[in-house]
Formats: structure tokens, sequence, C-alpha cells
């Protein structure tokens, strides 16, 4: 299993635990899309610094890895009210 498919999987899984955990749908998703986009960029520059990739190879993926989960996010907050 490629790394970019265990991140979008990990990314689903930090949505479904804070949205189990916290009662207000509006404030979990805030909080994923803000602690995603902390993982994400961490992800990127762990890219970038110790595996060896360019910065556009890795901002692009960065783009998917944050925003698939982020739009599945928004969604689902938008659909479920």
């Amino acid at each position: 299993m490629s790394h970019t498919v265990i991140m979008l999987l990990a990314g689903l899984g930090l949505l479904i635990l804070l949205r189990l955990a916290i009662k207000d749908a509006a404030r979990a998703t805030r909080l994923f899309l803000v602690l995603w986009l902390i993982v994400t960029i961490g992800n990127l520059l762990v890219g970038v610094l110790h595996a060896g990739y360019g910065w556009v190879e890795e901002a692009g993926i960065a783009l998917v890895v944050f925003g698939m989960p982020a739009a599945i996010a928004l969604a689902i907050r938008r659909f479920l009210r």
C-alpha cells in the first residue's frame, strides 16, 4: 500500500474519531481541518527534507492528501445538518 493511501486512510480515521468524540459537528470539523493541515504540512516537510522529493512533487501530493479528507469532512458536515 502506498504512503499516499495510508495518509488518506489516516485522515479519514482522524475525521471519524473527532466526529465521534465531539458532539458539535462544526467544532469537530474545524478541529479536524486544523489538525489535518498540520499533519499534511509535516508530511510534506518529511518528504522534501528526508525522502528527497522535490517541493513541486510533494506539493501536488500534499494537495491530494489534505484536500480529499477535507472535502469529505466539509461534505459530511453540510449534508448531515
